[in-house]
Order: C-alpha cells, then sequence, then structure tokens
C-alpha cells in the first residue's frame, strides 16, 4: 500500500509542486522563550502529520481548495530568536516575491514578527487580526525584547492597526499599549452576535491574521504552553474567520503555539482551522474579484 506524502494534507506532487502551488505552508519549529510549557517546537510536525487526514472537500463553501496547490517548505530552524527572525524574514521575501501565499506553522508566537516584517515590504497598508488568549504586548520578558510574551508589542511598530480578540489574560504593564476600541476580550464575546461584525469593522482593506491556539478554550484546545480557561469555541473562531474572508483581502496568516500530546484531536483542530480558513480565503476572495 503506497504510503501518504509527508506533505500538509499528504497530497500529491501534482498537488504539491513548488511551481504549480498558489499556497505554501511554512513551518517554523522555534521554541526558545516559551515560558511555561515547551513543545511549540514539535507543533509543525504534528501539525502536518494530521492534516493527512483530512477530508478535502469542504462543505461550506463547496470547495477543493487544495487544487490551488498547496506545497510544504523546508523548516526554518535556528538556535536564537534573531537568527530566526532574520531567516523567517528572508525565507517569506523570498516566497512573497513567488508571489505565494504564506501560512507560518509555529512554533512559539514570536515567529509571526519575522513574517509580518517581510509582509511590510511588499504590501505596507494592513492590520494584523491577532487571536489569542494574551494581550502579547510586554515590551520586554525575561531579558528579551523578542519572547514571545512581546511579539505584538514589536508588531506595534511595523504597523498601529492591531485587533486582538479572544484576551483573556494581560499584565499591568500592557495597558498603556493597548487601543481600547481594537480589544475584544473575551467575556464580551460570550454571549454576544455584534462582536464579528465590531472586529471586522475595525480592520482595514488589507489583512494579516495570526492565530495563537490559546484562544480556543482549553476544553477544546488542551495543548498549548499557556492554557486559559474561558476561551473561544470553533463556530466562535471560524465565523469570525469567513466574515473577514467575506469583506476583506487576506494577505496571510500564521498559526501558533501547538503544543503535541498523545491527545491528537487538537493537532487534527489546527490542521482543520487551516484547511477551513483557505477555503474561506479563496472562496470569497474569487467572490470578491468576480463582483468588482
Amino acid at each position: 500500500m503506497p504510503q501518504t506524502p509527508f506533505n500538509f494534507c499528504g497530497l500529491p506532487e501534482e498537488f504539491s509542486r513548488y511551481g504549480r502551488s498558489e499556497i505554501v505552508v511554512l513551518p517554523i519549529p522555534f521554541d526558545k522563550t516559551s515560558t511555561w510549557l515547551k513543545g511549540a517546537d514539535k507543533g509543525p510536525q504534528a501539525i502536518i502529520d494530521a492534516s493527512r487526514y483530512l477530508e478535502l472537500y469542504d462543505i461550506e463553501t463547496g470547495t477543493e481548495v487544495f487544487r490551488r496547490g498547496i506545497s510544504t517548505d523546508k523548516a526554518v530552524r535556528a538556535a536564537s530568536s534573531e537568527r530566526m527572525l532574520q531567516k523567517v524574514y528572508k525565507t517569506v521575501r523570498a516566497l512573497l516575491d513567488d508571489r505565494k501565499f504564506v501560512v507560518a506553522l509555529g512554533g512559539e508566537h514570536s515567529i509571526s514578527l519575522g513574517v509580518i516584517r517581510a509582509l511590510a515590504d511588499v504590501s505596507p497598508n494592513f492590520s494584523v487580526l491577532h487571536l489569542d488568549a494574551h494581550t502579547d504586548m510586554r515590551d520586554t520578558y525575561d531579558g528579551s525584547p523578542y519572547n514571545h510574551a512581546c511579539v505584538m508589542k514589536r508588531v506595534k511598530e511595523i504597523t498601529g492597526n492591531i485587533i486582538s480578540v479572544g484576551i483573556r489574560s494581560m499584565d499591568s504593564s500592557e495597558l498603556s499599549s493597548i487601543k481600547r476600541g481594537n480589544i475584544f476580550y473575551a467575556e464580551d464575546i460570550h454571549g454576544s452576535e455584534a462582536w464579528v461584525k465590531k472586529v471586522s469593522g475595525r480592520l482595514s482593506r488589507n489583512v494579516y491574521v495570526t492565530i495563537d491556539l490559546d484562544v480556543f478554550d482549553p476544553g477544546i484546545m488542551p495543548s498549548t504552553g499557556t492554557p486559559e480557561p474561558g476561551g473561544l469555541n470553533w463556530y466562535q473562531v471560524t465565523k469570525l474567520l469567513k466574515t473577514v474572508s467575506m469583506k476583506k483581502n487576506i494577505v496571510g496568516f500564521d498559526i501558533v503555539e501547538l503544543c503535541p500530546s498523545e491527545n491528537k484531536a487538537p493537532d487534527f483542530l489546527a490542521a482543520k482551522l487551516i484547511y477551513k480558513f483557505l477555503s474561506y480565503i479563496f472562496h470569497y476572495g474569487d467572490a470578491r474579484k468576480r463582483n468588482a
């Protein structure tokens, strides 16, 4: 019996060859600054492994986004935060120059900064949709400005338009870095229907999305380094991603902070979220182009 290829979705060469792929999945197995549970460096491999068992027809959009071509790139590895960010920036910039849609797989959340720096070179006017349990707005942590707890503070130096969703944990030192109307606390989301429209309305036309998996409630996503109670559920997150995909131009996204364990359900959730989001992005992106 032939083995399934070890790439995202286990695709045959026809749909995973770099030259014919519109989408590139970039693994970044970096976990040097995590402050509690370690293991995010194993997240990209776990996501790719789980993705090989996905059904490739998306019921909601009626599409098979894999037909766009999804190539899985060589993992970016580095021994320090500074070197990792340099290598991620260089790799993503080359992918963007080749007009690829980049999906970055962390690793800890600090990897997002390298991706966003590269995007800022080619698409300077974009906002960042930040899904997370934590604000990640500390200026430094454990002596480093590139700690995963500082990533959105560094991103703020690139774009001031950051919309944070699902927040339920922060330090008082971060208050001065937060724009009140741009933060949507988890406790205000639960039981509300208006929040999705409000989030979308605060985003610019071009949007980068960074998803720390601890935005989900640990009941369905226990495999994170810093789990927080009271998180969002699957349909709350996908409703937001669908709405934003319908109204905005998504320029890239990342999924970070998976710490895999013997429980494979969180790995599969992460893989399905990526495929679902890609289905939204390309389906609704095509619809906007047709109606333009």
